[in-house]
C-alpha cells in the first residue's frame, strides 16, 4: 500500500494501489506517472492554475466573508446574518471558513507546487533546456509564493512545507512571520528571474515576470524594506510591458460608458482584449482553455450585489431576476465610507460614475404598474442593509450558463493591475519619506479618472487606503490589506457602520486564529494558538 499524505489539515487521505492491477484507470493517475514529461508538467500545472482561482470560488462566500465583510469597506448587514457580526463569536479556532482558507492553501495550493517542484528536480533528464524546466518550476514558485503570502497576512506565522513527503508528519513548527515572509522572497527571486516577458507570447491567464514583480513589491513592504520595494515596482512600470489605460478599447468601446469600465467589462480582462493594464487575471469564461469549470464560477455577483429579488413594488410585485443584474444575496454591503464618504469632493471622478458604480435601479417586473420607474428611497433596515443598495460595477457580467439566478457570473476576475502598482510604490516612497514621489504615482491613476490632483501634503497612509478604496474595491483582498499595514482594528472601529462589528473586535484580531483541527492533528508537537484565542 502506497501511503500519500495530504498535508497539515487534520485529514489524512491514503491512496492504494495493488500489485495484482493490470491497469490504472484515468482517474487515478498519480503524480508519478504524469510526471514524467514535460507535456506532464504543464497538465499538473493547470491543476494549480485551476486551485487559485478556487481562492475566490471555495465556499460559496468564504473569500468575500474573510476579505471584505467586517472591514471598513463592507458589512455583512443582512438581518438574516445576525450571528455572524461579532467578531468574538465568529472567528473562533472551530471557523468554517478559516478551516476551507487552511485546507485550499496547504492541500490545494502548496502541496502541488510542492509536487511539481519535486519531481522537476527528481527527473532532471527529461527537459530540452534549462530554460524549459526553470519557467515551469519558476510558475510553480509562484504559486507558492502567493499562498505563503496569503498566509501570513491571515494567520501571522505559519508552518513552511517545502516539499512532498509520503509518510505521515505530525510534528510541525510555526515559523515566524519574517521566516515565511523571506522564503516567498526566495521563491520570488527564482519567479522574477525565470517567468517570461508578458510581450513574449499570449500569456492570457497565466503568470508572468510582472506578475512576480508586482507581488515582490508587495512582500518587500511587508519586509519593511521600502527601498527595494521601489526598485521591482520601477523596474515593473518601466519595463514598458503594462501600461495605465487611457482610451476605450475593448467590447464595447463604442458604447456608452468609460475607460475605467471597459477596464472590467466581459472579455476585456485579458491582454488580448487590448487591455495593457491587466497583469494577472483568473480566468471564469467559459468554454475556453483554462478557464471555470460547470461546477463553480466567478461569484462576486453573488456576494456583493444586493438581494433585488426581495424588493416589492407598492402594488405588490416583485422585481425580477434578469441578466443584466443578477442574483445577489447582499452578503456584503458596502459601507458607507466606502459608497458614500469617500467619494465627497469627487463628483467628476470616473470611478464614481454611473457605469462604474450603480446607485439607480428601476422597477424592471412588466407585470407591475410601477415598471421602468426608478425604486424610491427604502428605510425597512433588511432593505437598506441587504436588498437594495449601491455597488460597484465591477462585479457585473454576463451569467454563468446563461442562468442569471444562478448568482455567478462566467466573466473573468482581475487580481493584479498596474494601477495597484502605482499604489504600492506610492507606499514605498511614502515609507522613505519621498511624499512628492509618492504624490506622482498616485496622481498618475487620478488623472485617468479626472480626480483632483493630490499634493504630497495629503499624503499619509490612510490617504493611500481611501485611494485604494476608490481604484482597487472589489480587486484587492481588503482585509488582508489592513493587516499588513497594522490598520484592521483601527479602520474596523472608525468606519464599520455595525456597532456590535466595532465593538467586538480587538487587537488580537488582527490575525485569524489557527484552525483547531490543525492543532489538534499535529500532535507529535505544540502549535502555538495565536494570541488571545
Amino acid at each position: 500500500m502506497k501511503r500519500i499524505l495530504i498535508l497539515l489539515t487534520g485529514l489524512i487521505f491514503w491512496g492504494c494501489q495493488k500489485d495484482e492491477l493490470k491497469e490504472t484507470p484515468l482517474s487515478n493517475l498519480s503524480a508519478e506517472q504524469i510526471l514524467t514529461s514535460p507535456n506532464g508538467f504543464r497538465m499538473y500545472l493547470t491543476g494549480l492554475y485551476a486551485a487559485s482561482r478556487e481562492e475566490m470560488s471555495m465556499g460559496d462566500n468564504t473569500y468575500f466573508a474573510l476579505n471584505f465583510a467586517y472591514t471598513d469597506i463592507g458589512a455583512d448587514a443582512g438581518v438574516e446574518y445576525i450571528g455572524l457580526r461579532n467578531y468574538q463569536t465568529t472567528y473562533t479556532p472551530t471557523n468554517a471558513n478559516l478551516n476551507t482558507l487552511w485546507n485550499w492553501a496547504y492541500t490545494a495550493m502548496i502541496v502541488r507546487a510542492n509536487t511539481l517542484l519535486h519531481y522537476g528536480e527528481a527527473h532532471n533528464d527529461i527537459w530540452t533546456s534549462e530554460k524549459e524546466k526553470n519557467q515551469i518550476m519558476a510558475e510553480a514558485r509562484f504559486f507558492r509564493a502567493y499562498t505563503y503570502n496569503l498566509l501570513v497576512n491571515s494567520f501571522g506565522g505559519v508552518p513552511i512545507v517545502d516539499d512532498i513527503t509520503n509518510t505521515p508528519k505530525n510534528d510541525y513548527s510555526r515559523a515566524s512571520k519574517e521566516e515565511v515572509l523571506n522564503f516567498v522572497k526566495s521563491d520570488l527571486d527564482f519567479a522574477i528571474q525565470w517567468l517570461p516577458s508578458v510581450t513574449e507570447g499570449n500569456y492570457d491567464g497565466k503568470v508572468t515576470r510582472g506578475a512576480a514583480q508586482h507581488l515582490m513589491t508587495e512582500v518587500y513592504l511587508s519586509l519593511n524594506d521600502p527601498a527595494n520595494a521601489v526598485k521591482v515596482s520601477s523596474d515593473l512600470i518601466g519595463s514598458g510591458d503594462y501600461k495605465i489605460m487611457t482610451s476605450r478599447f475593448g467590447s464595447k468601446s463604442t458604447q456608452p460608458g468609460d475607460v475605467f469600465s471597459d477596464l472590467f467589462l466581459d472579455r476585456n480582462l485579458n491582454r488580448s482584449s487590448g487591455n495593457l493594464e491587466s497583469i494577472f487575471v483568473w480566468q471564469f469564461e467559459n468554454n475556453v482553455q483554462g478557464g471555470g469549470s460547470s461546477l463553480n464560477g466567478n461569484v462576486q455577483i453573488r456576494n456583493w450585489a444586493p438581494f433585488l429579488s426581495k424588493i416589492v413594488a407598492p402594488d405588490g410585485v416583485a422585481m425580477l431576476v434578469v441578466d443584466s443584474l443578477g442574483r445577489g444575496v447582499g452578503r456584503v454591503r458596502g459601507t458607507n465610507y466606502y459608497l458614500y464618504d469617500i467619494w465627497k469632493g469627487y463628483k467628476q471622478d470616473m470611478r464614481n460614475s454611473q457605469y462604474n458604480m450603480r446607485r439607480k435601479f428601476y422597477y424592471n417586473n412588466p407585470a407591475s404598474r410601477y415598471f421602468n420607474q426608478e425604486v424610491e428611497a427604502r428605510t425597512a433596515l433588511d432593505d437598506t442593509m441587504r436588498n437594495i443598495y449601491p455597488y460597484s460595477r465591477k462585479i457585473e457580467g454576463e451569467p454563468w450558463a446563461n442562468n442569471a439566478t444562478s448568482g455567478r457570473s462566467a466573466k473573468d476576475v482581475m487580481v493584479y493591475r498596474l494601477a495597484e502598482t502605482y499604489l504600492l510604490r506610492a507606499e514605498a516612497n511614502l515609507k522613505l519619506g519621498r511624499k512628492d514621489l509618492a504624490a506622482d504615482d498616485i496622481n498618475v491613476i487620478r488623472k485617468r479618472a479626472n480626480a483632483p490632483a493630490v499634493t504630497a501634503e495629503q499624503i499619509d497612509i490612510d490617504f493611500i487606503l481611501d485611494e485604494r478604496a476608490r481604484e482597487l474595491t472589489v480587486e484587492e483582498p481588503r482585509r488582508r490589506v489592513l493587516v499588513r499595514l497594522g490598520k484592521l482594528v483601527e479602520r474596523v472601529k472608525k468606519y464599520n457602520f455595525l456597532e456590535e462589528t466595532k465593538n467586538s473586535i480587538q487587537d488580537y484580531h488582527m490575525y485569524f486564529p489557527i484552525p483547531q483541527s490543525v492543532i489538534d492533528a499535529n500532535y507529535g508537537k505544540k502549535i502555538e494558538q495565536n494570541q488571545g484565542y
